[in-house]
Formats: structure tokens, C-alpha cells, sequence
């Protein structure tokens, strides 16, 4: 961690630029990298190694604006900051400021939401096993034991593409659980899994309700000895994800109320408002 006086302008991210300043500065050239400020007694302390899940949004006018948390476990509860973080570029010479527009605005202020959301949950207990938020438009966002994955819509679809969708996610689980077993049966026999490579396909199912109807994962092993085939083959069948599919579990939905006690979610309305994948 290092200590430094800020910067004259620097850290006020949003003001407007000066009366007759075009909406687009000119692109910046030899910036430092993006880094995070917290203050501390007054002085700015650079965070950069301790923000975790930075996310960055590119405008239109060339500024990359980077949202990222400050909350480390050691830090007491209620004091995680949200890090709001932008380059100074030589054009900027009493303030930096940033230029967006509406969807831009919409996006850059889902990431902030996000990200609030997630350091206020960091408190001993409260963070749940999975969580989704949402970012901007049908984007939403995923997060597992700290871990972040972004889930969105095709283009076509309604959606920005950035991201994979719910089912091309559920494939994925099934095919990247079928390459962990495969994966650990190579290394228990000494083989390479290094040349190991899974893929998958899927068919959506022509009638209702909304559902995969078919799945492939095809396993390639290239120079496997013909007696570890059959055996490779029975080990990635029996994988965790693909046992639960044939044996499905119960499954319920739930909707909070008001901080009331959750009740089960119909699914007449599920079905008038499924979304295409």
C-alpha cells in the first residue's frame, strides 16, 4: 500500500466539463493504469492490489471508467467502500469528468448498484451461497463463494451479449463437470490431461414448457490407451451435475415479501413471460 497527496482534481468523477468544453474530450494518450483511493486521515492511499471483481465500463467518448469494491475480510463490518475510478489524461486539467450517455448512464449505474450490493452483504453470515443482481437491461450478475459471473441475453434476443445465457451456463455446468472427472481420472492413472478437451451441445425442446431436450458432451482424449477408454468413459458419466439431472431434485421457488416469511412462487406466469433461452 502506498501513500500520496492527490492529485489536483483528480477522484471527482460526473461534474461537467467547462462552459464551451465539447461532450467528447480528446482521446487520452500515456495515462497511468487505473487504480483505487480510499482516504485516510486526509490522504489519499492507493488500493489498487485490494479492490476485488473490477469491472469496466468503455464510453463512447474513449473514458474507461472502472467500478470495483473495497472490502477485505479484515475490515470491520459497514466500513467497505464502492471504488469509482477513472485515468487522468492530459486534457484534464482541474477536474476530470466524464461524459455518458443514456444507456451508458444506466449501465454505469447498475455496476454501482451491484457493487453496493455486495459489500453490504459482506458481514459475518449474511452473504448467501449464490445471489444474482442485476447490471442493466436482461445483464445480470452472479455471485458464488466471491466469485462474479455476468449472465445476458443474445443481441437478437433483446439483450447485450454480454455474457453467456442461463441455459448455455447449465450446458457449460454439465460439460465442465464432465471434464473435472475425466480430468481427475487422467491424473490418477498418470495420463496428460492437458490434451483433454470437452464439448457440448444441446436442441431446445419444440413444445412447452421452455426446456433443453436433448444433450451432447463428447470427450476427447487424444492418444488415450484403448484400456482406459471404457473405463474414462463410465467415470465422466456418473459426474455430480449429471447424476442430479437423472435423479432431479425438488425444486422450489420461492418470493420474498417484505422481509416476510418466503412463499412459493406460481407458475402460471413463469410460462406468459418465459424468456427465449
Amino acid at each position: 500500500m502506498r501513500e500520496r497527496a492527490h492529485p489536483r482534481g483528480v477522484g471527482r468523477e460526473g461534474r461537467s466539463g467547462p462552459k464551451g468544453r465539447a461532450p467528447c474530450p480528446p482521446p487520452s494518450r500515456g495515462a497511468n493504469p487505473l487504480s483505487a483511493h480510499t482516504l485516510k486521515d486526509g490522504v489519499v492511499v492507493e488500493e489498487h492490489h485490494r479492490t476485488t471483481h473490477s469491472r469496466q465500463l468503455h464510453t463512447r467518448c474513449g473514458r474507461a471508467i472502472r467500478v470495483a469494491r473495497f472490502a477485505p475480510h479484515e475490515l470491520p463490518a459497514g466500513m467497505g467502500r464502492v471504488v469509482l475510478d477513472t485515468l487522468r489524461a492530459p486534457y484534464d486539467d482541474r477536474e476530470v469528468w466524464a461524459s455518458l450517455t443514456p444507456g451508458e448512464a444506466r449501465q454505469l449505474a447498475g455496476l454501482l448498484l451491484s457493487e453496493a450490493e455486495a459489500v453490504e452483504s459482506r458481514t459475518p453470515g449474511s452473504e448467501p451461497h449464490l445471489a444474482v443482481v442485476p447490471l442493466h437491461g436482461d445483464a445480470c450478475e452472479v455471485r458464488v463463494r466471491g466469485h462474479a459471473l455476468t449472465i445476458d441475453q443474445p443481441v437478437a434476443d433483446g439483450g447485450q451479449d454480454t455474457g453467456p445465457t442461463p441455459v448455455e451456463l447449465f450446458v457449460a455446468s454439465v460439460a465442465a463437470c464432465v471434464a473435472h472427472y475425466a480430468g481427475r481420472y487422467l491424473d490418477r492413472h498418470g495420463l496428460d490431461r492437458g490434451a483433454l478437451r470437452v464439448t457440448a451441445d444441446h436442441t431446445m425442446a419444440a413444445d412447452r414448457p421452455a426446456r433443453v431436450a436433448a444433450l451432447t458432451v463428447d470427450v476427447d482424449v487424444p492418444e488415450l490407451p484403448p484400456a482406459k477408454a471404457r473405463a474414462l468413459e463410465a467415470v465422466a458419466s456418473h459426474c455430480t451435475v449429471k447424476n442430479t439431472l437423472e435423479h432431479p431434485p425438488a425444486i422450489t421457488v420461492r418470493l420474498r415479501d417484505d422481509g416476510r416469511a418466503p412463499r412459493p412462487a406460481g407458475g402460471s406466469a413463469a410460462d406468459a413471460d418465459r424468456p427465449h433461452r
